[in-house]
């Protein structure tokens, strides 16, 4: 017997241990984890090789300043902040600000010599900033404490507090109440939609059971990975999402074969273990693929994107395992039980239905159906050529968010991004008069509004205000820094550009550039660097399982085509709306011209991953038909009439989840819940129904064909779900 079988063998044996050491595993995972959240980090968007974090490093620890973790809005409600009363209580709030535990250094209007720039245009306004010498754990919890203490009123002035600090306390409480408002529409729904899909009570709670048990080990899983390193807390979203929608997925597999066998006359025991060497193994293979496709995230440096790794995989794992030993051995116990307190009667598939119907109308016009498709998915996937890539700021968050607030007053009412300096850092430099010409050099760039340093500040190559006490952190340790301040958009491509010319700059000494635009620039370069790899460890890995599952080369070289034409309809249609900003009242966020540089590295790697699911679902009874003696075109409609019904079933059943992903207020959720919704409808109805059965009719024989010497390799390494013979297959007509 094959391990597969003595596999089977065992989990239908000993279902009872099995299903007993489950629920143990849950319980003890739910306990373990339920506080997963308080571990997670609501950043983790820099690459700690990049030199603009090593410019902050060098910041915090030799001059003990940084990006400022707070900016506060000061409003004077009758008059300037010129007024002496309004100037004395700004001052008094700074010293106040500057005796908090853990802040570093306060500063603002009053304090720094009453710039033009930290002055709305209106006059009515002023700036001032907070650093904390914290992580972010603690940073979240004392932004919390300031905004309590300070916004509102303070000796007449009218505070709102905002910034990096509150910011990130927004969007984490933000995301976890919509984590569970997105669970509360998910699961009714979907439990509600699987009792139609599978006609009976019993087996629409099976999914529901496998997706619990992969979230809620996953939850301990990232709590354990958090311990040790950092963790975003986004990956919460796609674990609830993957978890769910996975289980749904495999669930469906797995108890459709069940009851294919269950009508073939075997009971309940034998249906289970067929099912593990069939359905369970082409489960356990397509959740491999999809566990490599979501692993290549690992290989870029970012700790928000690897943390989308460690969840996906450990909830694609978890998934998997449910699905292939949990769940059988559960189907070993129901038996026909499994249909009990039915709503319809179920239908065993008789390779003529609607499915069946479907293939064959596509297959008899494969050219012009296949040749609408593509045109379709090309025109769809146009907009993408356009996109700009941006860095997420504020307006993430809905406009009523108090942090988001603050951001808006500043782009709207003051001329310069006095909290998006770019910080050009020099740990060792000459004398003042070299700061001074490096000064006068920096401010008259193009895109400049202000050069800060120890020798003054300047403004187009003038030093506009002495040396003073307010200028005296800029120099410590033997090393200057300055902070140039861009009257531009700081995640533009004017900014990126600023940033570049900074850098070419000849220096006094040898120098390092931060700040959030700089941030921008070495991300970007970082993420497109470690792209090649990431898509040949995704392409790699699915043509070599494919070639394993099927023992061709045209099925693996015309997924990943199909796969990418696919991919590149949904990241045109994202462009279109976020970027572009239709649907955008509709939707309830706000367009900046840009999607975030992340979003299309994560969609990818996890849609390619579900588009493998379905191919790989899809295929494998197209193959198994085919091995039984069927001809390809009796393959391909039997195939797609056998798991048609449950590949549109799970994408829709997936899509209600992601769809409920979309209701976040956090706008990179909601682009991402939509982007996947889009993706899997897309990929289940055009390229599943449509181009799949077309061109494998255009391939003929060719779809199995592979070069003599890869042949032994299919032979002795190989995997098939045909385990072993099933009943005949009913023949089917040549189109015509």
């Amino acid at each position: 017997m094959s391990v597969v079988g003595r596999f089977s063998s065992f989990v239908v044996k000993r279902r009872v241990l099995v299903l007993v050491g489950t629920l143990l595993v849950m319980a003890a995972a739910g306990y373990l984890g339920s506080g997963v959240a308080g571990r997670l980090s609501s950043g983790g968007f820099q690459d700690e090789n990049a030199e603009s974090f090593q410019a902050g490093e060098v910041l915090a620890e030799q001059f003990d300043v940084g990006i400022p973790s707070i900016v506060i809005v000061a409003t004077a409600p009758d008059g300037s902040v010129d007024d002496p009363a309004v100037a004395a209580a700004g001052i008094a709030l700074t010293q106040q600000l500057a005796s908090e535990d853990h802040v570093t250094e306060a500063s603002s209007y009053w304090s720094l010599g009453s710039p033009p720039s930290l002055k709305s245009e209106r006059g009515n306004r002023a700036m001032l900033f907070v650093s904390h010498d914290v992580d972010q754990s603690v940073l979240l919890e004392l932004s919390a404490e300031i905004v309590e203490k300070y916004r509102g009123d303070f000796q007449g002035l009218e505070i709102a507090v905002g910034g990096q600090g509150p910011l990130f306390a927004e969007v984490t409480e933000t995301i976890e109440a919509d984590l569970v408002k997105s669970e509360s529409i998910a699961f009714p729904i979907t439990f509600v939609l699987l009792i139609i899909v599978f006609g009976s009570v019993v087996a629409a709670l099976l999914p529901l059971g496998v997706g619990a048990f992969a979230i809620v080990g996953t939850f301990l899983a990232l709590d354990v990975i958090a311990r040790l390193t950092e963790v975003s807390i986004f990956s919460l979203n796609l674990t609830t999402a993957l978890g769910l929608g996975l289980g749904i997925d495999y669930a469906l597999f797995i108890v459709s074969r069940f009851r294919e066998e269950l009508a073939a006359g075997h009971d309940g025991h034998e249906a289970a273990r067929r099912t593990i060497r069939t359905a369970g193994r082409t489960v356990a293979f397509s959740a491999g693929t999809v566990m490599v496709s979501l692993s290549a995230m690992m290989v870029f440096p970012l700790p928000f994107l690897r943390s989308f790794a460690y969840a996906g995989i450990a909830v694609v794992a978890l998934a998997g395992l449910g699905a292939v030993v949990a769940l059988p051995a559960l189907l070993a116990v129901l038996g026909k039980r499994v249909d009990k307190l039915a709503v319809r009667k179920q239908r065993p598939p008789t390779g003529t239905g609607v499915w069946h119907r479907v293939a064959m109308a596509v297959m008899r016009r494969p050219i012009p159906i296949a040749t609408a498709a593509v045109a379709l998915l090309v025109a769809l996937g146009l907009p993408f050529l356009g996109v700009n890539l941006v860095q997420s700021d504020d307006r993430v968050l809905p406009p009523s968010s108090p942090a988001r607030q603050v951001g808006d007053i500043l782009r709207a009412e003051f001329n310069s991004f006095e909290s998006a300096a770019i910080q050009v850092v020099a740990p060792t430099t000459a004398d003042g008069q070299q700061v001074d010409q490096h000064s006068v050099a920096l401010s008259s760039l193009e895109g400049v509004a202000r050069v800060d340093s120890s020798t003054g500040s300047y403004i187009d190559g003038i030093q506009v205000v002495p040396p003073g006490p307010g200028h005296a952190h800029f120099a410590a340790g033997g090393g200057n820094y300055w902070s140039v301040i861009p009257a531009i958009e700081p995640s533009s491509q004017e900014g990126e550009d600023l940033v570049r010319a900074v850098r070419a700059l000849d220096a006094p000494e040898e120098v390092l550039v931060g700040g959030v635009t700089a941030d921008l620039v070495d991300t970007k370069q970082a993420l497109f660097a470690s792209l090649p790899l990431a898509l040949g460890i995704i392409g790699l890995v699915t043509f070599v399982v494919l070639f394993l599952m099927f023992g061709s080369v045209l099925v693996p070289a015309k997924a990943v085509v199909l796969n990418l034409l696919s991919l590149s309809a949904t990241f045109g249609a994202l462009v279109w709306i976020f970027q572009e900003g239709n649907l955008s009242d509709v939707l309830g966020f706000t367009p900046t011209g840009g999607l975030d540089l992340t979003m299309p590295i994560l969609m990818f790697a996890i849609a390619f991953g579900l588009s493998m699911d379905y191919e790989v679902f899809l295929l494998s009874r197209i193959k198994e038909e085919h091995d039984k003696g069927a001809d390809d075109v009796s393959a391909v409609a039997v195939g797609l009439e056998r798991t048609g019904r449950i590949v549109t079933a799970a994408a829709v059943l997936i899509s209600v989840v992601f769809v409920a992903f979309a209701t976040s207020r956090v706008m990179m959720m909601k682009m991402f819940g939509i982007g996947m919704t889009l993706a899997v409808l897309v990929d289940a109805f055009i390229v599943r129904t449509a181009l799949v059965p077309a061109f494998m009719r255009l391939a003929g024989r060719a779809n199995w064909w592979a070069p003599r010497w890869m042949r032994p390799l299919h032979r002795r390494f190989g995997i098939s779900e045909s385990g072993e013979p099933h009943r005949a297959t009913p023949q089917v007509e040549e189109p015509v």
